[in-house]
């Protein structure tokens, strides 16, 4: 038999509760996504999504310490306290309403910067690189996003975990704006292709 301990106490929210260091979570049938990672100190900038539409959202109470959601789904808040925290949402489609678990995972704010952001390559021969990050919370995968396509060189692309490849098609030097978001602690970079 196995005891069940609270993994992070909280006020205001539950806590995960572990069995063998594992969490007792089942995935929501009714959310595309109901874990999320986030910073503490950092305002929160995400939404619930549903499967099905026409859905609204209603909270008990907050979802985590400092976060709330809103009819839309949005998320909303400051979380200003770290640890792993199980809110409860209910989904409401007409007069019919279920309720699911929504887990927070909020990490200290730990300072990151970005590595190497500029790339060489050449024209008519395979281009890759990997945009990586100095410090931040471990475990924490960055997720990358390009803000204005049209600066990319025809034939590469800059994937959200970071990697560039593809074949540049003509030589030339291209800036390109990117997002690294590191649990919702984010920052605007440009990472510079070199094609000869």
């Amino acid at each position: 038999m196995c005891a069940l301990l609270p993994a992070i106490p909280s006020d205001g929210a539950h806590a995960i509760y572990m069995a063998r260091g594992m969490p007792l979570a089942t995935p929501s049938d009714r959310l595309v996504e109901d874990t999320f990672y986030v910073t503490e100190g950092i305002e929160v900038a995400r939404q619930l999504l549903p499967v099905e539409k026409g859905v609204a959202f209603r909270a008990a109470a907050e979802l985590a310490p400092g976060i709330g959601v809103d009819a839309g789904g949005r998320l909303y808040g400051t979380p200003d306290r770290a640890g792993t925290y199980a809110g409860r949402v209910q989904l409401c489609a007409g007069q019919s309403c279920t309720e699911e678990r929504v887990t927070f995972v909020v990490l200290r704010n730990v300072p990151w910067d970005a590595g190497v952001l500029t790339f060489p390559g050449s024209a008519g021969r395979p281009l890759t690189g990997q945009i990586e990050i100095k410090g931040g919370p471990s475990g924490v995968l960055p997720t990358v996003s390009v803000t204005d396509y049209e600066t990319l060189p025809d034939g590469v692309s800059i994937g959200p975990d970071g990697n560039i490849g593809g074949v540049p098609k003509v030589a030339g030097v291209s800036r390109v704006p990117v997002r690294i978001c590191v649990a919702g602690n984010c920052a605007g970079v440009v990472v510079t292709l070199i094609v000869v």
